[in-house]
């Protein structure tokens, strides 16, 4: 009977933990702790460009090898997340960190294959994801497999990577030539197969007009670059051609693609380019706040609000405790004018595909 007479008071118990475990397990999985983000290389929507950052390095200066699935890992505190791909063949980088961590990164891949450094592929030319390429580029002998080029490690990127790593003749380019990409593509996607498996970089305008992200398919890894960025709201970069709907519709394309096992967990998982590593689930909770955020945004547009009642409209409020800033480098205000601007901008033919 005691056993018994103690049920209400069980269940009231039961709740109360269940409650305090929901609620540790959204910090948990959004932290709102200070990020090895980095410096970029301009201010998104400035008029002219701010002094390159690139030496800067992460406070902690320290790096954590997380393995993912298959041959994939994550190496985390660099910056920006690099995406390793190690086996017999050698190692493939997606990106590479600031320039001044490249010394740790070639010192925490080098015991993951006997191989040397291959590939490095960059998702865009901010300097938290290509600050390392010129140090790890400097890595090995000339590949075989570009005996001409006599290049020691293939730099893959989108073609406007290039354009704004480098400079026009007579002028300073705003990173060294040995960390240029040195094989762009101009496709919607470029093939590779190195390691036993088929590696496919994607094209996909959102946050630049040179986005690329990465689908390792026998591992079931994409690594998303800014695409998809779980700890803050996307840094659309204007004058670089990224905007709001461009990331939406990223991130729609890397739902379709991902593949989520039982109860959305587990299946492909994700590496984004800052943060921890990721499934199809936090996937859809980040698409789906960027949507309402949108949706909000061009409801206030129609209605002819300027940029400045709509910040003091607030449309992100429900949202600024996960994803929002006041301070640093890309505050909340500045997303806000950033995906304002994107929406009442005049469209532009993309090959981007597009979702509700």
């Amino acid at each position: 009977m005691d056993f018994l007479s103690s049920g209400p008071r069980l269940m009231c118990v039961v709740s109360a933990l269940f409650f305090v475990g929901a609620v540790g397990t959204r910090q948990f999985v959004y932290p709102k702790t200070a990020q090895n983000r980095g410096s970029q290389n301009t201010t998104p929507n400035a008029t002219g460009p701010n002094p390159s950052r690139e030496g800067q390095t992460p406070k902690s200066g320290y790096l954590e090898l997380l393995p993912e699935q298959g041959n994939v890992s994550m190496l985390a505190g660099a910056g920006g997340n690099i995406t390793v791909q190690a086996g017999k063949d050698g190692v493939v980088l997606v990106d590479t960190g600031l320039a001044g961590m490249g010394d740790k990164v070639l010192a925490a891949i080098r015991p993951l294959s006997k191989g040397q450094l291959t590939y490095i592929i960059n998702t865009d030319h901010r300097s938290d994801h290509v600050g390392g390429n010129d140090t790890l580029a400097r890595t090995g002998r000339p590949l075989a497999i570009d005996r001409a080029s006599q290049a020691s490690v293939m730099i893959v990127a989108f073609n406007t990577v290039l354009d704004r790593m480098s400079a026009p003749t007579g002028q300073i380019a705003p990173t060294p030539e040995k960390g240029w990409p040195n094989d762009t593509y101009d496709t919607p996607q470029k093939n590779l197969f190195f390691n036993g498996e088929a590696i496919q970089v994607f094209h996909q305008p959102a946050t630049t007009d040179g986005n690329s992200f990465v689908f390792f398919r026998h591992s079931d890894v994409i690594s998303t670059g800014d695409i998809f960025d779980p700890i803050e709201y996307p840094i659309i970069d204007l004058k670089s051609g990224g905007s709001l709907q461009g990331v939406i519709d990223g991130l729609y394309r890397l739902k379709q693609m991902a593949v989520p096992a039982d109860h959305q967990e587990g299946g492909t998982m994700l590496i984004p380019g800052h943060g921890r590593i990721c499934d199809v689930a936090d996937l859809d909770v980040y698409h789906q706040m960027l949507v309402i955020i949108r949706d909000r945004l061009q409801d206030m547009i129609k209605r002819g609000l300027t940029i400045e009642q709509v910040k003091a409209a607030k449309p992100t409020r429900d949202y600024d405790p996960i994803y929002g800033s006041t301070t640093g480098d890309w505050t909340t205000d500045m997303f806000v004018e950033a995906a304002y601007k994107s929406l009442t901008a005049k469209p532009e033919p993309s090959a981007s595909h597009k979702a509700n």
